[in-house]
């Protein structure tokens, strides 16, 4: 099986060229064509009902009938999938949208791309089928993962699990590096090691790259280098959401940058292959312990990397015929035709190497591959890759709110109930606003809190006799003589002063 599978896949390296678009396209292997599937599912669930979501039991039923209808095998004891054929169709667009095909795609174009001299089929649909889904027994030739030595320090510590996703980040860079419209590829290298680009950056990132139709990677690149060259008059408004997350994004960016620089400038393959694995497991360790677990998987994942690097490129360096591997070819007409040969014989090793993890056999627990294997590097719990895609739920109202909100939200509601009173001057009543006195807004909840000068009744006035006709406002403060009598005069300002003396003072107001 395993000879089978990569004379199948060196026959479609040589003359892919003939049926594929891109030479540098990757493959998915039985891993990633079941997570990409759940996604698919989970996409066509919330277009049809609103939730991106699935059920892990509908995934494997699914993923059994879907392999055998794409391989063309009978099918008729197994249920038909509910929206089948979108899920199909969502599927083949997520693989054409980041530029891979899986095993099943390279094993139908096998059978057009072989020459004569070529074996005429060196496995079955069926030997094909189950080796995807998982019956047949896991060789330890074929068993791509390192095994930890059993010493006191690690034996109980690296478990496979974490070397399996830590394995998958190594070559997930070296992946991005190959294709970068890889956007799977990119979901496991964004926030590994830890940049502050979780759940939120990532949404946010997906969101931008939907809306300029282009891959994550280039999204990505076309927000730092706008922002780094383009100036004021060309940076994106503070509004853009991928604003908030800049620092990480140029983290993430300057550390690909300096992977690239190493293999465009480095023109040995294994000096280069070594370097960037170097690289890598700088980034996975900094901050980490001798006796971590990251720490020893990335240390004997990178020691397994550089050997079969090297182990590669002396087969290449020797062999008579050659792979017939020759992506990112320049072009005639190219601006810079030197340099696009830079670092083509590292891709064409590299390419060889992930070729290789491609035909890795399938992981045994589902469950831990859909569930629980995206977060381990950063200690998370219970997130996975279809979590890392789900956009955030708004709040609904229907769960209760943290209490530090609550808090203020009260503070807020008795603040603008709170009446702040106007301190007046003792000739308020000259006012003619319409704000009600100073004791009658402040309400005193006590007796203790009343006040206690009060002042005694106004003594009744005895008017004084009017001579002659007059006519005043009922405030007291429009006067109109119409007789020019000089005792009205002094009977209206007499009966002013009086009304004054007699308004309540007002305590001091603290």
């Amino acid at each position: 099986m395993e000879e089978s599978l990569r004379t199948m896949t060196k026959v479609f390296r040589r003359e892919c060229h003939r049926m594929l678009d891109s030479e540098r396209t990757t493959m998915q292997g039985a891993d990633g064509m079941l997570m990409i599937l759940q996604l698919a599912m989970a996409g066509v669930n919330k277009q049809e009902h609103g939730d991106f979501g699935v059920a892990l039991s509908e995934v494997l039923a699914a993923w059994k009938y879907f392999l055998l209808d794409k391989l063309q095998l009978s099918h008729s004891d197994i249920p038909l999938p509910q929206n089948y054929d979108l899920i199909r169709k969502e599927y083949d667009c997520f693989l054409k949208r980041t530029n891979t095909v899986d095993l099943i795609d390279v094993f139908i174009m096998f059978k057009e791309l072989r020459i004569n001299e070529d074996p005429e089929e060196p496995l079955t649909a069926m030997q094909l089928f189950q080796f995807l889904i998982g019956e047949k027994e896991r060789s330890e030739k074929m068993d791509p993962l390192p095994v930890c030595p059993a010493t006191p320090s690690n034996k109980a510590i690296c478990s496979p699990q974490i070397q399996r996703v830590v394995r998958r980040v190594f070559c997930s860079y070296l992946g991005l590096l190959v294709n970068s419209k890889n956007d799977l590829a990119l979901a496991y290298t964004l926030d590994n090691p830890n940049r502050s680009l979780g759940h939120s950056a990532f949404t946010d990132l997906r969101h931008a790259a939907c809306d300029s139709a282009s891959s994550l990677f280039l999204t990505v690149t076309s927000f730092v280098r706008t922002i780094q060259l383009g100036g004021k008059g060309y940076a994106p408004p503070e509004s853009h959401p991928l604003r908030k997350h800049v620092k990480g994004l140029s983290e993430f960016l300057n550390f690909v940058d300096q992977c690239q620089e190493v293999l465009g400038e480095t023109p040995n393959p294994r000096e280069a292959g070594s370097k960037l694995v170097s690289s890598i497991r700088a980034a996975l360790v900094k901050g980490r312990s001798n006796g971590d677990p990251v720490y020893l998987a990335a240390e004997d994942t990178a020691k397994s990397l550089k050997e079969r690097i090297g182990q590669i490129h002396t087969m290449q360096t020797h062999s008579a015929v050659g792979t017939g591997i020759s992506p990112a070819r320049p072009k005639a007409y190219a601006i810079n035709h030197s340099t696009a040969y830079g670092g083509r014989e590292t891709v064409k090793v590299l390419m060889t190497l992930l070729d290789e993890e491609a035909l890795a056999p399938p992981c045994r627990n589902k469950a831990e591959l859909l569930s629980e294997d995206h977060a381990v590097l950063n200690g998370s719990s219970g997130a996975c890759l279809l979590t890392l895609y789900k956009s955030p739920e708004a709040p609904t109202g229907s769960s209760p709110k943290p209490l530090r909100n609550r808090v203020l939200s009260q503070q807020e509601h008795i603040k603008s109930k709170v009446v702040r009173p106007t301190i007046r001057s003792q000739f308020a009543c000259t006012y003619n606003d319409a704000e009600l006195p100073l004791n009658r807004v402040l309400a005193f909840s006590s007796t203790s809190q009343l006040p206690t000068f009060v002042l005694p009744a106004p003594k009744k006035l005895v008017p004084l006799p009017v001579t002659m006709e007059e006519e005043h406002d009922p405030t007291g403060m429009d006067i109109t003589l119409k007789g020019g009598s000089v005792l009205s005069v002094l009977n209206n300002l007499h009966a002013w002063s009086v009304r004054c003396a007699h308004t309540p003072r007002r305590a001091p107001f603290f």
